[in-house]
């Protein structure tokens, strides 16, 4: 497993930022509707967000680390179709929207189920670092920390903002990856 090199900590860092935005736009919607024991609600969901981020690209890895002789000549669009798949269906679905639905206390199985649904798209981002040949235990952590931390500033961001700009996160986090895919294609056709 190689590590991450310090010039590598940048892009992990934008992609850390692009995964958090879904639990970012999450976090907005349910920091509308609850009123009592925000701050309970608020480290819980930011919690699960975060751990199920990491988790997810933890998984990706080891699936693709064990597919990686068999396709190693073509890693590099992998991971940019990968990358680019995530960020445009991100935009894709932040463009549908007009506003954030209705939201209410979410319970414990809703919280989870929400994690869940908020990490799919690092699953295909650490099968990309596995092409890549990334360190994922330093990856993971910091998309692990920065769900976390967007989750919870969403969640108290919702109060005052999350009607006007809950899709334009997602979309950003979603022009993110695909930059970060095509910077990835370029890097290897010597491009850049």
């Amino acid at each position: 497993m190689s590590i991450i090199l310090p010039e590598e900590y940048a892009a992990v860092g934008l992609i850390a930022i692009a995964l958090a935005m879904d639990c970012f736009a999450v976090s907005v919607c349910k920091g509308m509707a609850v009123k009592k024991d925000r701050a309970k609600t608020a480290f819980l969901m930011s919690f699960l967000f975060g751990t199920f981020q990491a988790a997810m690209s933890l998984i990706g890895w080891a699936a693709g680390t064990s597919l990686l002789d068999a396709i190693s000549v073509y890693d590099h669009w992998i991971a940019f179709g990968l990358l680019a798949a995530v960020g445009g269906k991100m935009v894709h679905e932040s463009l549908g929207k007009k506003e954030i639905d209705e939201c209410r206390i979410p319970s414990l199985r809703e919280l989870l189920v929400l994690s869940v649904a908020t990490s799919i798209d690092a699953l295909a981002v650490g099968l990309s670092f596995a092409f890549l040949r990334m360190s994922i235990l330093s990856a993971a952590a910091i998309i692990g920390i920065a769900s976390f931390i967007l989750s919870l500033a969403g969640f108290y961001a919702g109060k005052h903002a999350g009607k006007r700009f809950g899709g334009y996160a997602e979309a950003l986090g979603g022009v993110i990856l695909v930059c970060i895919g095509l910077k990835i294609l370029l890097e290897h056709a010597g491009l850049i």
